[in-house]
């Protein structure tokens, strides 16, 4: 069983699967798969400005390090800890990765 997403459960992993082998042999429809993914994958939370300094800090980086792990620039990353823009889509996936394993996540 492939484990790259992040589950609420094992459970929740096995019925996700299992939906995706349906889904993927033309069984349930796309909507009914978006509801899977909804109810069976963590979601994403959002971090504040002082979360996302706090978690590079707690990592030991400056801003021009923590930036090039997450393959975004530095300048973006003190925008974040501003609070001038806010980090969303894959980006948003990565702080969440570091905030629970660390950088070496997404090393």
């Amino acid at each position: 069983m492939s484990r790259s997403k992040a589950y609420k459960s094992d459970v929740k992993a096995a019925l996700h699967e299992t939906a995706t082998d349906l889904y993927e042999a033309g069984l349930i429809d796309k909507k009914t798969m978006r509801g899977f993914d909804e109810s069976c994958l963590t979601p994403v939370a959002p971090l504040t400005p002082r979360e996302i300094r706090a978690l590079r800090e707690r990592e030991h980086v400056s801003q021009t390090v923590f930036a090039n792990y997450l393959n975004v620039t530095p300048n973006l990353i003190s925008k974040w800890e501003r609070g001038e823009k806010k980090p969303s889509g894959p980006a948003a996936k990565l702080l969440s990765l570091v905030e629970k394993h660390g950088l070496t996540a997404v090393a």
